[in-house]
C-alpha cells in the first residue's frame, strides 16, 4: 500500500472500525477487548502496509491482521482465564446495538451474518467461546463471514483439509453448546407488540419490585447469571428467589429502582438505576440483557454497572 501518511491511512481503514471490532468480540468475548484489539489491528497494518499488494481486498487483509491479532490475544490470556465445564463466561461483556448500526450497509450486505442475530446474541458468544482459538477463528471465517475453506486455511497456515476438520469439529461443539430452540427464536431485532408489552412489564416489576410479576414473565426453565459473577441459576422460581436473597424485594433496604430500555446484542435489555434510602437520585446498578422466546422471558444476563458509558446511558438519574 503506497500510502505514507498516516492520516490518510487512517482515514483508510478507519471505515472499517466496527465490524473488525465485532469480529473481534466475537474472537473474545469482551467488549473492552475487542476495542483494544482494533487499535492492535490498525497498528499492526501500518506497520506492515507495504506488505498488502492487492491481491486481495483491504477488507480481507484487515480480517486476516484481526484474527492474528485475536489469536495472538488468547494466547497470551493466563491460564486459569479459560472455560469450565460450566455455561458461564466470566469474562463476556454485553455490545451496543448503536455501534452495529455504524456498520456501513455495503461492507454487513454481502455477509449478512456480521451483524446478524444469530451470531451476535449472547448464546452464540457464551458458546464459541468455548472453542479451542483456531477453532474458534475458522468458525467465524468460514460459518459468519462466509470464506472459502482456501482462504482460511491461507489465513491460518494450515491445508483445506486441517480447515474442514476444525470445523467440523467446532459445529459439533456449538451444536451442544447453543440453547436447543435456538433455530425457533425470531430472527427480528425489533420488538413485536407482544415483546414489547413485556418489556413494559419487566420495566414496571423491576421499578416496583414485584417478584410475583417476574415469575409469571419467566418461563419455568429460564436462565440467570451475572458475569464475571460464576453461576447459573435455573428456573423462575429459583431465580427470584436468589434476588429476594439479594434485597430486590425490599426498597426500605435496596432502594428504589428505576429502568431504561436499551439494546444489546441485538436482544432487549434493561438499565436498572437505584436511589439508595437518604438519596436523591438515581445510580446505576446493572443492566438486564433478556432474550424472549414466545411471550416470555427465556434468559437475562447481567452485567455490572462498568458496562454503562459504552451504551452511552446517563452516569445518574
Amino acid at each position: 500500500m503506497k500510502v505514507q501518511d498516516r492520516a490518510a491511512f487512517t482515514g483508510i481503514v478507519e471505515r472499517h472500525r466496527r465490524e473488525l471490532q465485532v469480529h473481534c468480540y466475537r474472537m473474545l468475548g469482551s467488549f473492552e477487548e475487542s476495542e483494544d484489539l482494533v487499535q492492535e489491528t490498525f497498528l499492526r497494518a501500518w506497520r506492515r502496509r507495504d506488505t498488502f499488494e492487492g491481491r486481495s481486498t483491504l477488507r480481507t487483509w484487515l480480517y486476516r491482521i484481526a484474527t492474528n491479532a485475536c489469536l495472538d490475544a488468547l494466547h497470551r490470556r493466563p491460564t486459569g482465564k479459560v472455560i469450565a465445564d460450566g455455561p458461564e463466561v466470566a469474562w463476556l461483556g454485553p455490545f451496543p446495538d448503536r455501534l452495529l448500526e455504524e456498520i456501513p450497509a455495503e461492507e454487513a450486505e454481502p455477509d449478512a451474518a456480521v451483524v446478524s442475530k444469530e451470531t451476535i446474541e449472547l448464546a452464540f458468544l457464551v458458546a464459541i467461546q468455548h472453542l479451542p482459538p483456531k477453532q474458534r477463528a475458522v468458525l467465524i471465517l468460514r460459518d459468519v463471514l462466509g470464506w472459502s475453506a482456501k482462504e482460511t486455511g491461507s489465513l491460518m497456515e494450515a491445508s483445506v483439509a486441517s480447515v474442514n476438520s476444525a470445523l467440523q469439529r467446532a459445529r459439533a461443539t456449538m451444536k451442544e453448546q447453543l440453547p436447543e430452540r435456538r433455530l425457533e427464536w425470531a430472527p427480528e431485532s425489533d420488538p413485536t407488540e407482544a415483546e414489547r408489552a413485556l418489556l413494559d412489564r419487566y420495566v414496571e416489576a423491576t421499578e416496583e419490585a414485584d417478584m410475583d410479576a417476574f415469575v409469571e414473565m419467566l418461563r419455568d426453565d429460564a436462565r440467570f447469571s451475572m458475569p464475571p459473577e460464576p453461576g447459573v441459576w435455573v428456573g423462575g422460581e429459583a431465580i427470584v428467589a436468589c434476588w429476594k436473597e439479594g434485597g430486590a424485594d425490599d426498597p426500605a433496604k435496596l432502594g428504589h429502582m428505576r429502568g431504561i430500555l436499551t439494546r444489546a446484542n441485538r436482544q432487549p435489555a434493561v438499565a436498572c438505576y437505584v436511589k439508595k434510602p437518604g438519596t436523591d437520585h438515581y445510580r446505576p446498578m446493572a443492566l438486564d440483557v433478556l432474550r424472549i422466546e414466545e411471550g416470555e422471558l427465556a434468559e437475562i444476563v447481567t452485567f455490572p454497572p462498568s458496562v454503562f458509558p459504552h451504551f452511552e446511558l446517563p452516569p445518574r438519574l
